[in-house]
């Protein structure tokens, strides 16, 4: 069966035979994992730290904060006083081209949102009220063409404030916490209806040719919920879009104890010919941009300071775990004066300018990286490292413990190919090694199944 035959059925009938004996309710699950060679670490890819941008609350033309805040005033007036209506309605194309292009030119990759219906203000595979269709398709096309080589595309649930009953396609009459995305509705319902809400939120983006590997939850969705969040996200991303691994982001800690990679839940199949798991993607900032209503400046020292040797980033970084930022498009336009975004440019200036062991990467592929990462099974027989791998990844790393000072070699289908030696542990490629007093490491693409480096 391949990923793209995958439903909702298979998903219920091999989670249930693959996760029986492992499941404790409410209590996410890790699932399987394989065997491990002790003297094989896995690395970063390229021996590098992973780094992303997560960006929130981004959708096509609609400012979510003029269109929201109103919605979360009439759920908690007291909590809510912004003055939404001097927040400008639009953020517009130019300045996601303008963002775009200045991230490619830095090399920056991440995810960006896509709410399908904003602040319930129109459909995005229909219309949206006060533009114009032809303003929407160049709106999309933007995003489909510009963007999606450098950013994942992700809905934050389906308006991001008002539930949806997707029966009717029409908000529920409350304006109650029951009944607003980011707070109680999600709490209490099972994996299969969050995947429900979830594939509806994703068909919309289907519907307009984007392409989604993960959600991302609006505010507080799941977060008292989360097996059932995890669950749910691995059936609704495989059913729609036939995801091999899917994603989600959820959390981010910003306490210098707490550990920020990836979490991998889940895991069943591994052995046969149709693994799966779900990837939780952490952030390790919080929105020290502009904030989610675009009024609350921000500072670069948070992340790194002018010095460059302090700063959440630093910690992260120094670490070793995947530094990835969050912010919110609201707070990077910052009512039109792009204060956020000088910030973000002021950050990013700084981190190149203090580490040159970083590696962008949109959160897709650091979950296939860790999916990989934590499921491969590595087996070794004197100087041979067999690999069996449920998922390809790219740029794998190891380090094998070895006193031989012979090329590797890597076997993937009964073809062996010689690999090139690095000039440093910090210049590592695809197809080349790097010899350390203790062993060597190796970098090469990981194909799904069986290799083996003979070393």
């Amino acid at each position: 069966m391949s990923s793209t035959d995958y439903t909702r059925r298979d998903f219920l009938k091999t989670m249930a035979a693959g996760a029986a004996a492992l499941t404790v309710p409410g209590v996410l699950q890790t699932g399987e994992r394989p065997q491990r060679e002790g003297s094989v670490r896995i690395l970063n890819p390229r021996n590098r730290v992973p780094i992303s941008f997560i960006i929130d609350d981004s959708t096509c033309l609609v400012n979510m904060a003029h269109f929201g805040i109103p919605q979360f005033h009439d759920t908690f007036p007291d909590r809510y006083p912004q003055p939404w209506r001097t927040l400008p309605r639009e953020i517009p194309d130019s300045f996601v081209r303008d963002f775009g292009q200045w991230c490619r030119d830095n090399g920056v990759k991440g995810k960006y949102s896509i709410v399908p219906y904003p602040a319930c203000v129109g459909w995005l595979d229909r219309f949206l009220p006060g533009w114009s269709k032809q303003e929407l398709d160049e709106s999309l096309n933007l995003v489909r063409e510009f963007m999606t080589p450098d950013w994942d595309i992700h809905p934050e649930m389906i308006s991001h404030t008002r539930v949806i009953d997707i029966q009717t396609g029409r908000p529920y009459p409350q304006a109650s916490p029951d009944y607003m995305e980011n707070w109680e509705w999600s709490q209490t319902r099972s994996a299969d209806e969050l995947a429900e809400y979830m594939a509806y939120a994703l068909r919309v983006l289907k519907n307009v040719g984007l392409p989604c590997e993960g959600i991302t939850t609006p505010g507080g969705f799941g977060s008292r919920n989360r097996e059932n969040l995890a669950r749910g996200t691995l059936e609704a991303v495989r059913d729609v879009y036939g995801t091999e691994v899917p994603h989600y982001f959820r959390d981010l800690f910003t306490d210098p104890e707490q550990s920020v990679a990836p979490q991998v839940y889940e895991a069943a199949g591994l052995d046969g010919p149709n693994p799966r798991c779900v990837v939780s993607i952490i952030g390790c900032t919080g929105d020290w941009f502009g904030g989610w209503d675009g009024l609350t400046p921000g500072s670069v020292d948070r992340f790194i300071t002018e010095d460059l040797q302090s700063g959440r980033m630093v910690q992260v970084i120094d670490s070793g775990e995947p530094a990835i930022m969050v912010c919110h498009w609201p707070g990077i336009y910052y009512n039109g004066d792009k204060l956020g975004f000088n910030i973000f440019k002021e950050v990013v200036r700084r981190v190149h300018a203090r580490y040159n062991n970083l590696v962008w990467m949109k959160l897709s592929e650091i979950a296939r990286y860790w999916a990989a990462r934590e499921l491969t099974r590595i087996e070794r027989k004197g100087n041979t490292v067999m690999f069996s791998a449920p998922f390809a990844a790219e740029c794998f790393t190891v380090d094998v413990t070895t006193s031989a000072e012979l090329v590797p070699r890597l076997t993937v289908s009964g073809k062996s190919v010689a690999l090139k030696k690095a000039t440093g542990p910090d210049r590592l490629e695809v197809g080349t090694w790097y010899q350390r007093p203790e062993g060597l490491m190796v970098c090469f693409d990981l194909p799904k199944g069986s290799s083996r480096l003979e070393i």
